[in-house]
């Protein structure tokens, strides 16, 4: 179980700086411009340099990757409830994102703005578990199917 930690954090790391970069590329576009924008203008002020700025952001990422893929062993806790392993990981990726995404300024630094990000990561968080819920559940009713018309190994 300590190799796959370790293996799943190291494979993290790189994948949170990716999303993360391709997220920022995304944003720019949308915006369209025609600039790209790596990071906040106040993250950019609050680190001195734009540089500096994409320097904390990128680590932060690939810390929020190594974390979420450390996390994902939580679904594998097979003594657990679905409910169970559905709030800890929620709890855990919330203790995760809140303070990187503060830090990153991807929120507003107001009640209401750590609210608001807050609701969009339990919505996105829901609607991502609803899809992967239904996933399972068709997998497994296919696999049942298979298994009672006797189709051979699944």
């Amino acid at each position: 179980m300590k190799k796959e930690w370790i293996r799943r954090g190291l494979l993290g790391f790189p994948l949170g700086v990716a999303l993360g970069f391709a997220i920022s590329i995304g944003i720019s576009a949308w915006i369209g411009d025609g600039s790209f924008y790596p990071v906040t203008p106040q993250l950019t002020e609050a680190m001195g340099s734009e540089l500096n700025a994409v320097v904390v952001q990128t680590a932060l990422c690939g810390v929020m990757g190594a974390g979420f893929a450390l996390a994902s062993v939580i679904w594998e806790m097979d003594c657990w409830s679905l409910a169970k392993q559905s709030g800890v990981y929620f709890a855990a990726a919330c203790v995760l994102m809140l303070p990187i995404a503060y830090v990153t300024n991807w929120m507003e630094h107001t009640v209401s703005g750590v609210l608001a990000y807050v609701g969009i990561f339990a919505g996105i968080f829901a609607v991502v578990w609803l899809i992967q819920y239904a996933a399972w559940k068709y997998r497994i009713r296919k696999m049942n199917d298979r298994l009672k018309n006797g189709d051979g190994p699944v």
